[in-house]
């Protein structure tokens, strides 16, 4: 398979603002296109069955998350030593091994098709370290990684949105929903991968400003993790509480919204996501302005103490019936991510811009990532088998005040490790 484009790649190493334009889209299609093959699923409801006592729709989501799950901590060494030359075959690779699973999702009859929503689960999660292994220790690294982080909350949203339009207006089984939503990603995914793939390497100004990233070896994931433990360990557990609760409030988002009056309303979901990452990107992007590093990961602290901010205020409002669900979800999801995107990859590359250790943003990730699905997986597990009678719209609600508060108090014992660090350089 052949990827290499000469003439492409001569333009947007001579045209910055060119390629500015194309990673940052091609970076946004790509992992917006990576969502279409894993969210859909989640706006079917699956009630015809339950499967050891737990509603299927449940058991799918726990499938496909321990897939994914596996695929972060696999990612840890796969990701941070992986040569660049590999990664674009390794999407397509990664993308076809999804979709094809959901074909067997649609063909094999519950309970038996659990297992092809585990197999979905287990290429996709390699994909985000992949697609930002393109963008890391760049000088623009901030607006590239903008767009891509943004893609989180507008694909979650819009290929729920494409899987909640096929089960309205058309007469397919629920179970074929997933594997026709896919076919509408595929053309954009091939153009984006292309792309991504023709993007010039960091050039000299990029590495003085952001420091070399290379691969890993054990020793060096050995030394970095010795040498920053006390400030990774509490980065972790953040990252692994806010990952839970994006993936409840993603995954059972349709619950919520039905629970609260919008069941036959599939634009809610997008409408949600378009509001939201239009913030994000701002807020995001603004970080680039900051040449010094220094006060760039500083500025990433703030934006996180005022995201999980956001969460708890809204949450108290909504409780006491002070705002509608739209406008909890809107500010919620406003705050959530913006206390969650940082640690995909900005806050990162910052890290090892400050202080210049052979590292890449793939191998912190994939660390955090493990933690963070692992959290997920077993609050499904916990919910499920002790039967709780919680509606969603309760239990989403109070595991988003608890969740803020806890991640509150370690975020601020983090910054003050950072500021010890500073001082030592």
């Amino acid at each position: 398979m052949h990827f290499h484009s000469a003439s492409l790649k001569s333009k947007l190493i001579h045209n910055p603002t060119l390629f500015t334009l194309a990673a940052s889209l091609a970076a946004f299609i790509c992992y917006s296109c990576m969502y279409g093959f894993r969210k859909p699923f989640t706006v079917g409801n699956y009630s015809e069955i339950l499967f050891l006592g737990i509603p299927y729709k449940v058991c799918l989501v726990i499938a496909q998350v321990i897939g994914y799950m596996i695929s972060k901590i696999v990612g840890i060494k796969f990701i941070s030593s992986l040569p660049s030359k590999n990664r674009a075959v390794i999407i397509i690779i990664c993308i076809l091994i999804a979709w094809l699973s959901l074909l067997f999702f649609a063909i094999t009859p519950a309970p038996y098709n659990l297992v092809f929503i585990f197999i979905n689960g287990l290429p996709l999660g390699l994909l985000f370290g992949l697609v930002f292994s393109f963008l890391e220790g760049r000088k623009t690294t901030e607006i590239l990684a903008a767009f891509l982080v943004s893609s989180f909350i507008f694909a979650s949203g819009f290929a729920k949105t494409v899987g909640k339009f096929i089960l309205l207006n058309f007469s397919f089984h629920e179970n074929w929903m997933p594997f026709l939503a896919g076919a509408f990603y595929i053309v954009p995914l091939c153009i984006s991968v292309y792309i991504l793939h023709n993007l010039p390497a960091p050039n000299a100004t990029d590495i003085a400003q952001r420091s070399v990233r290379d691969t890993m070896s054990k020793l060096d994931r050995r030394n970095f993790l010795k040498l920053f433990k006390w400030m990774i360990i509490p980065i972790v557990i953040v990252y692994t509480v806010l990952t839970i609760s994006r993936d409840f409030i993603e995954d059972f988002a349709n619950e919520f919204w039905i629970e609260n009056g919008y069941q036959n309303i599939a634009s809610v979901f997008t409408n949600i996501s378009i509001l939201v990452s239009i913030l994000i990107l701002i807020v995001f992007a603004a970080s680039f302005l900051i040449k010094k590093n220094k006060t760039a990961l500083s500025y990433l602290y703030v934006l996180i103490f005022v995201g999980l901010s956001f969460m708890c205020i809204a949450t108290l409002l909504f409780t006491f019936h002070h705002i509608s669900a739209f406008y909890w979800m809107l500010f919620t999801s406003t705050g959530l991510y913006m206390a969650y995107l940082p640690f995909n990859g900005l806050f990162f590359d910052r890290f090892i811009a400050v202080f210049k250790i052979k590292a890449n943003v793939g191998f912190i990730m994939y660390v955090a990532d493990s933690f963070g699905y692992l959290g997920t997986v077993l609050l499904l597990l916990l919910k499920s088998f002790f039967h709780f009678t919680f509606t969603w719209t309760h239990f989403l609600t109070g595991l988003i005040f608890i969740a803020s508060i806890f991640c509150l108090l370690f975020i601020v014992y983090a910054y003050f490790k950072t500021i010890l660090k500073f001082k030592m350089l």
